[in-house]
């Protein structure tokens, strides 16, 4: 019996001894449990159990990281779906030769699904991070029985393939974790379109979100400065076997990932920055927003830095020119005049330079084609549109033709490929034309601009003199940024003084519109008839210069439906002007809290409304190129247009972050009393949830038509208080606006309630962020419950607010207050 003892003790010492060292591989008399690990031949990589992020929840996960970063980088996980309950669970290798992951019950909670059989068969985790089943005497990677890399998580490493394996009827696509504490699938996912022009796209659920552009033999040609990187070689492999695209590193010492990111919905190429110690990002997509998916519908073209982003092609007009004026273009455009197939003196095309070509759905390629064959095929096909060289390399060669609707085309300056589009011959002549008086045509264009070249020297002059007098902020423009001596241009269209003198009557009384923190606001109209609004900044102003440069620069890259269109500024003499689009129905605080007003608010009004503003929220904390946090919505800064559509104005206060960054914090607290976050209002820490408060007393407003600040019933000291003692007590059908008899849809009325309590709880970590408040205004998912809200600021001194009837005025005053501690 004794010796039995030894020899048991011998063998699991001798088990345990080869998981005292590191080791790569599991065989099938082994096992792998949450104290052990596997380690890369290299040491690279590292495969075992792990808790994800800052999660404090008991899941565990079986996944593979990098071995000697110090902030634990996971790269892929198995059991995505089914998290560990305990520490008891094995991964180890059954007898039908699978990689099982079993907990203390024997129960499977994830396993590998093989195919091809062997008699012995071992786990081994690869230098490159990849994780493979084969039999133990065959290493050739053709014979694989399963690897990881087949069934990627939301990471793109060195050596993967994205794309099909056509033989096993496989497609490997990336999908991204829920949140940084979830590893479970999200529903954001980069996949490569199955067809013979490849394109790389992204989703957001089953809603496109953005598209690569064709290869066109060198790059991508939406994305040339991603698929061009000098650290990178990518590759497209198309046979009869495999449809895919995979990258290596020339720089094999350079540690880099390529990873999709839920929490801003961007792909991101990151580098180990060694000095650092941190992940650096050196790519991200989309880097606009005309990189989002098809911004400016069919046959229109989205071009950066242009107000607004999106045209028509030249040939083409708007299909709905309201929709357009109003900054919505998804519907697209038409061709000016009709053309007739195959009839020589109707059809031709017109040639377009550096254009990101279109979706590659509808389209169709032949490598050996000539340009020239490429446009006979073209024409002889009346469904066909346009057509471009295949490959760019060497001159050109290749044909690509595209079918019906051209999708997702943008500008790419110095970059993408020519693109030859059918139109009537009469628009093509026309072009000719107007190449063969180009000379005559760029005097005129000089002539014409005259004045903005005195405007702009103005600027600079403005600039010199505000550096020299050390006024630094004029040179940043935003709080919290860098001082530099740099210059900053201003990228939105100049209005010369006398220009907007005209247009307001010489700033008359009678146009003015009301007046805010910035100053007054007057109402002005262009010599082509176009209504606009005029906000002049006061010498008296609360804001100030730095504001004004703020919501210059912000306004300049921000394009939503849901956000006020700026039309440009002025900057002469002692002026600082900016012009806005005029929004008839001024702003929402004047229908809101007026009692016969708020009667043309009916339920479906309101509801629109709570969407748009959602909407318009979202883009500037997630979808906008720029992170951008408000800091100062409210009523009166929710402007509405003739038909009471929502967009929010007043971007002087907002703050503008970078990469990753979702938060920061001030020393000079500035927005408006009522509708601060506590964590703001007293120590000057801002984020997007900060944000997301500030919508949910906006929510609240909104359903019951009561001020938050102005409401005082039940010994509650503001509307937040009382919204919560009616959900405590069941009756929370009694907040919603009596105004609103019978117009409202109670289930939508209490969800809106039920959301807007889930904006306002007291700790950040507790609210919802705006993606999850649009989701959930648009379905019926369960809502979790909500804490007991932040409604105390009772120590804040309040300061009672100035009336207003004005589209841009200040209802509830912003004020700058306090000091962060």
């Amino acid at each position: 019996m004794a010796m039995l003892t030894i020899l048991l003790l011998s063998k699991l010492l001798s088990l345990f001894s080869k998981f005292a060292v590191a080791t790569d591989t599991i065989t099938q008399s082994e096992f792998l449990e949450d104290n052990t690990t596997l380690v890369s031949n290299n040491g690279t990589f590292e495969l075992g159990f792990f808790t994800p992020g800052s999660s404090s929840s008991p899941n565990l996960y079986v996944g593979i990281w990098y071995k000697n970063i110090p902030i634990r980088t996971v790269v892929w996980v198995a059991n995505r779906d089914n998290p560990i309950k305990d520490n008891s669970s094995k991964l180890s290798i059954n007898t039908k030769g699978y990689l099982v992951l079993i907990n203390q019950n024997n129960t499977v909670i994830w396993s590998t699904n093989t195919t091809t059989k062997a008699s012995l068969v071992v786990a081994q985790l690869l230098d490159s991070g990849n994780l493979v089943l084969r039999d133990e005497k065959d290493t050739n990677p053709e014979n694989y029985l399963w690897q990881s890399f087949d069934y990627p998580s939301d990471t793109f490493l060195p050596g993967m393939k994205l794309g099909w394996d056509l033989k096993k009827g496989l497609n490997r696509v990336l999908t991204a974790w829920k949140n940084w504490d979830d590893p479970s699938p999200g529903d954001f996912t980069l996949s490569i379109l199955h067809t013979n022009n490849p394109e790389v796209v992204m989703w957001k659920g089953t809603t496109q979100y953005y598209g690569s552009g064709p290869w066109d033999g060198t790059v991508f040609s939406g994305s040339p400065s991603v698929s061009s990187d000098s650290n990178v070689n990518y590759a497209i492999v198309s046979n009869k076997d495999e449809f895919y695209i995979t990258y290596s590193l020339i720089d094999k010492s350079l540690i880099s990932r390529v990873v999709i990111n839920q929490t801003k919905y961007v792909r991101q190429r990151l580098l180990w920055n060694i000095d650092s110690q941190m992940w650096r990002v050196s790519s991200e997509l989309p880097t606009d927003f005309c990189d989002q998916y098809n911004t400016c519908g069919a046959f229109g073209i989205c071009v950066i830095g242009q107000v607004p982003a999106c045209k028509c092609l030249d040939g083409f007009k708007p299909k709905s020119p309201r929709n357009w004026t109003q900054m919505s273009w998804n519907q697209g455009c038409v061709h000016n005049q009709t053309w007739s197939c195959r009839k020589k003196g109707r059809d031709g095309f017109n040639k377009f330079n550096s254009v990101k070509a279109p979706d590659t759905r509808r389209s169709w390629v032949n490598a050996s084609m000539t340009l020239d064959e490429c446009k006979n095929k073209c024409w002889e096909n009346c469904s066909c549109t346009a057509y471009a060289n295949s490959d760019i390399k060497g001159g050109g060669s290749g044909c690509a033709i595209w079918f019906s609707d051209l999708l997702n085309i943008r500008l790419m300056p110095n970059a993408g490929q020519d693109l030859y589009i059918r139109l009537a011959v009469s628009e093509t002549a026309q072009q000719n034309q107007d190449e063969k008086h180009s000379s005559k045509k760029k005097v005129v264009v000089i002539a014409s601009t005259v004045s903005s070249v005195i405007a702009i020297l103005l600027i600079f002059i403005f600039i010199y003199w505000s550096y020299k007098n050390k006024n630094k902020e004029i040179i940043t423009g935003i709080e919290g940024k860098n001082n530099k001596s740099q210059q900053e241009d201003f990228e939105l269209p100049l209005f010369d003084l006398a220009s907007i003198a005209h247009a307001t009557n010489n700033f008359s009384h009678d146009n003015k519109l009301g007046e805010g923190g910035f100053g007054p606001v007057y109402k002005g109209i262009l010599p082509d008839g176009q209504e606009v609004a005029v906000k002049r900044l006061s010498r008296t102003s609360r804001q100030g210069l730095k504001e004004f440069k703020n919501e210059v620069m912000l306004c300049a890259e921000l394009q939503h439906r849901n956000l006020v269109k700026v039309l440009g500024c002025c900057i002469q003499d002692d002026e600082k002007l900016l012009i806005y689009e005029y929004m008839a129905n001024k702003s929402l605080d004047v229908f809101l809290f007026d009692s016969s007003q708020g009667k043309l608010l009916d339920w479906p009004k309101r509801f629109c409304i709570i969407n748009g503003i959602a909407r318009g929220l979202l883009y500037l904390h997630q979808d906008s190129r720029l992170r951008i946090i408000h800091r100062d919505l409210k009523a009166s800064n929710v402007l509405l247009d003739n038909e009471m559509n929502p967009k929010i104005s007043d971007f002087g206060l907002a703050r503008m972050c970078g990469g990753d960054q979702i938060e920061g914090k001030t020393n000079r607290v500035v927005g408006t009393y009522g509708y601060m976050a506590p964590e703001y209002a007293f120590d000057g820490i801002f984020s997007i949830k900060s944000d997301v408060f500030s919508f949910g007393v906006l929510l609240l407003e909104i359903v019951s038509g009561k001020k938050n600040r102005l409401f005082y019933p039940n010994d509650y000291n503001n509307l937040i208080g009382h919204a919560w003692r009616l959900w405590k007590e069941g009756n929370p059908m009694q907040f919603i606006d009596t105004s609103l008899k019978d117009s409202y849809n109670l289930h939508e009325a209490l969800r809106c309630i039920h959301i807007g309590l889930l904006c306002v709880q007291h700790h950040p970590n507790d609210r919802s962020n705006m993606a999850s408040v649009v989701v959930s205004l648009s379905n019926e998912n369960a809502l979790p419950l909500p804490k007991n809200p932040s409604y105390l600021l009772n120590d804040i001194p309040t300061e009672r607010e100035s009336s207003s009837n004005t589209s841009f005025s200040v209802n509830d005053v912003t004020t700058s207050m306090l000091s962060g501690r």
